[in-house]
């Protein structure tokens, strides 16, 4: 990853389950940091900032107010393939 302790790019989804948004997130190596580039799957406004990094990674829309929770990439993966296993 080179200068970046942590960086994802993940695709959102709004309140009715539409793939509608997006998410960049990128911390750099020794900082506290997080630099994110967002498009609200609720709104449509898109925004760049930073905060402290924590997880999970929480950024609420400075439009519209939408919460965006980011759980860590592993527990999202277990709860989809938990969800597969339900309907199966």
């Amino acid at each position: 990853m080179g200068n970046y302790s942590y960086i994802t790019n993940r695709t959102l989804q709004n309140g009715r389950g539409e793939e509608k948004g997006r998410i960049a997130i990128r911390v750099k190596t020794g900082s506290a940091t997080a630099e994110y580039n967002y498009t609200c799957p609720e709104c449509g406004d898109s925004h760049s900032g930073q905060q402290e990094f924590r997880r999970p990674i929480m950024v609420k829309c400075q439009r519209c107010g939408f919460l965006m929770k980011l759980p860590k990439l592993k527990d999202e993966l277990k709860k989809e393939k938990k969800k597969l296993r339900a309907t199966a």
